[in-house]
């Protein structure tokens, strides 16, 4: 029983965390030091991966999965950025911190948190896997989609011509669709609603922040 309220209070916690991040991010880069706010985005990614981790270092199938969403998307991205398969010809900026072969880290950790949250909410939403799967998949490329026009502007990646292509979403697709399939497929479980709350908090951040564009064009 102990271990039980322990694990319920661990997650909490989590959730806690996740949302102190979000929040502090929204108002410091909209009204505070944006600058300073925005070089901490390594720093928030950081702590969601680590928590996505930790909150179900229980299940040792969910570990992996994690784990081969981010090999996945390193690969798919470093695919994008060398040879412009995939998602068309962009590259990465400074605000993602290190970087193998020109794709930061943090990227294949977004990867990661982006597939297991949308996979996991919609897991919970609707009975029918394919259904499931397509939900996934058009929340990754929905938030995908917000996060774009904010992108050059707070130093994360830039397409050549300044605006994502059509390929760039058909590519999301290609690599997204085989990641929420095998999640449901291989009934991957996540431990409480700490994936709800880290999606969630995406959405509403990058929504934020796209509703304010022009506001960040004259703050950076």
């Amino acid at each position: 029983m102990n271990l039980k309220k322990y694990s319920i209070s661990s997650n909490l916690i989590c959730i806690l965390i996740i949302w102190i991040f979000h929040l502090s991010g929204i108002f410091g880069i909209l009204y505070g030091n944006s600058e300073w706010f925005i070089s901490l985005t390594p720093l928030n990614l950081s702590v969601s991966f680590f928590l996505l981790v930790y909150v179900n270092k229980n299940h040792f199938k969910t570990i992996v999965f994690i784990f081969s969403c981010f090999l996945i998307g390193m690969i798919s991205e470093i695919l994008g950025v060398k040879f412009g398969v995939i998602f068309g010809d962009y590259e990465y900026g400074s605000a993602l911190g290190l970087k193998i072969f020109d794709v930061p880290l943090l990227i294949g950790a977004n990867w990661a948190i982006l597939t297991v949250s949308c996979s996991a909410l919609s897991e919970t939403l609707f009975d029918s896997v394919f259904i499931k799967i397509i939900t996934g998949v058009f929340l990754m490329v929905m938030l995908d989609a917000v996060i774009e026009p904010i992108a050059p502007i707070l130093n994360f990646w830039e397409f050549d011509g300044g605006k994502a292509p059509l390929k760039n979403y058909l590519g999301w697709v290609i690599v997204a669709f085989p990641l929420n399939f095998i999640y449901h497929i291989l009934n991957i479980k996540v431990n409480g609603t700490f994936t709800h709350h880290l999606i969630i908090l995406n959405i509403l951040f990058f929504s934020i922040l796209l509703l304010q564009l022009n506001t960040l064009k004259n703050l950076i």
